[in-house]
């Protein structure tokens, strides 16, 4: 009862509505579950110390506002309106409000940034440092518009073979930023747009944001179902395809060679481009051969973005574009518009880092360190194969979980895995429509060691054979 506890002392607004506002905070919150009996109107009204008509009024209230059905004979109980909608409003402002500090206090199964704790910072500290002595103030000045030219002929050297040239690379402030550029330069309003089903819940706000037309298409265990998106671009005309090449966020899934050669052909035939959100790569577990959309785009329909965030240091915001000759130059321009420059010091940095070979030194211990907490996850996770179903992607940096034989959605295992100190992604945020993404959630590996999984797997475990 003492949840329902409300100072009613000194207030501006009528009892009743502040009563009413009290429990649909609780149900929002999942501190009252949907479909939970509320307390008696007798009980509750002495509780609270105010009269009957009060809470008949506030369960009143609830029941007009969707949060409340009542039962006659029975009493009044708990009801969430449109629970994943509600949801996804809220998870941003949840997330926010686990401040730095707070989220030492959880095992964040839901961060997906590179684990801190391997990064080594004395060796960047060199390299700044070597940056500050070579350059000097230049270091901190803003640079042309692309980017530094040293970073951009390093990429062009280091990951590209010196097949694309530096003047045909743009420096980002990783992939978001890179997704917003791309959409200024080439989304106008009521363009059609596909993106995989699920797919990165930043995407499909930027795409939003430009008022497209949203296309959802179903992704298979070697990428986006192509049937489905042939049939759609026959009779539709689409201006872009958002595709994730390696280990697809949320679901963890990679595109086959022969998936990656017929979209390119498709994209050719039916006049669209593809983005290329190439998410990590890097880090792959099982013996697959990297290949890129970009580096088999014979006919310049590839857009390609990447960012360095997710691999490197989260806090060091850097990724780069290649945009195909038609849209060269509406790209750069939209960067122009966006911001004047990424982080000049920062460019520099990474590109030293490259040139010196700390950049695949760090990849390779990056590997070694998540492959053994990938495979200590997927062993776990194995022992819930009476509560869920999980597809296991060969690298990356998390999970995707369909629940099953539980009364338990993935907004109530989120709620009541916070409260026992775990962190988990739930499924709503990576659909058009949050309801499609109920039975589902995402868990990550990144920052957290074995015992944490193992004791959070647990938790995760309990919870779902409770229900």
């Amino acid at each position: 009862m003492e949840k329902y506890f409300i100072d009613l002392e000194n207030i501006d607004t009528v009892k009743y509505i502040k009563i009413a506002q009290h429990i649909k905070k609780l149900i929002d919150d999942n501190l009252i579950e949907d479909g939970e009996k509320l307390p008696s109107i007798r009980s509750l009204s002495k509780f609270l110390n105010v009269n009957n008509v009060t809470i008949v009024n506030a369960y009143k209230k609830l029941e007009n506002e969707g949060y409340a059905i009542q039962k006659i004979g029975s009493g009044t109980y708990a009801k969430r309106k449109e629970v994943a909608v509600n949801f996804k409003k809220k998870y941003g402002e949840i997330v926010r409000k686990i401040s730095s500090e707070e989220i030492k206090m959880y095992m964040d199964f839901s961060g997906e940034a590179a684990c801190s704790d391997v990064f080594p910072i004395s060796s960047f500290k060199d390299v700044i440092n070597k940056v500050l002595d070579r350059d000097g103030i230049e270091a901190l000045a803003y640079q042309e518009a692309l980017g530094y030219e040293g970073l951009r002929r390093s990429i062009d050297d280091f990951f590209w073979n010196k097949k694309i040239g530096k003047d045909n690379i743009l420096i980002v402030s990783g992939a978001q930023q890179g997704i917003d550029i791309v959409s200024k330069a080439l989304i106008n309003v009521n363009d059609n747009v596909v993106v995989e089903k699920p797919t990165y819940g930043g995407a499909l706000a930027v795409f939003k944001w430009r008022r497209a037309n949203i296309y959802e298409i179903e992704v298979d265990e070697d990428g986006m179902d192509l049937d489905k998106l042939e049939k759609l671009v026959k009779k539709n005309k689409i201006r872009c395809v958002y595709v994730m090449s390696y280990f697809q966020n949320p679901t963890g899934v990679s595109y086959s060679i022969e998936k990656k050669r017929r979209l390119l052909n498709m994209a050719e035939i039916y006049d669209f481009y593809i983005i290329e959100d190439d998410y990590l790569s890097e880090l792959i577990y099982n013996d697959n051969k990297y290949i890129s959309f970009k580096s088999i785009d014979y006919n310049d329909r590839v857009i390609y973005i990447k960012s360095f965030s997710k691999i490197f240091l989260p806090g060091i915001r850097l990724g780069y574009m290649i945009a195909p000759k038609a849209f060269k130059e509406s790209i750069q321009n939209s960067k122009v518009n966006t911001d004047i420059a990424t982080s000049s010091l920062m460019q520099r940095a990474l590109d030293l880092y490259i040139k010196e070979g700390m950049w695949k030194e760090h990849i390779d211990i990056l590997n070694k360190v998540y492959k053994d907490r990938y495979m200590f996850m997927k062993e776990r996770l194995n022992d819930l194969n009476e509560y869920i179903e999980f597809y296991s992607p060969g690298g990356g940096l998390h999970f995707y979980v369909k629940l099953k034989g539980t009364k338990v959605n993935s907004v109530d295992l989120f709620y009541k895995c916070k409260r026992k100190g775990v962190l988990i992604t739930p499924g709503i945020i990576f659909y058009k429509d949050p309801k499609d993404g109920l039975n589902y959630f995402r868990v990550g590996f990144s920052q957290v060691g074995e015992e944490e999984i193992d004791k959070g797997i647990n938790i995760i475990k309990d919870i779902l054979k409770k229900y």
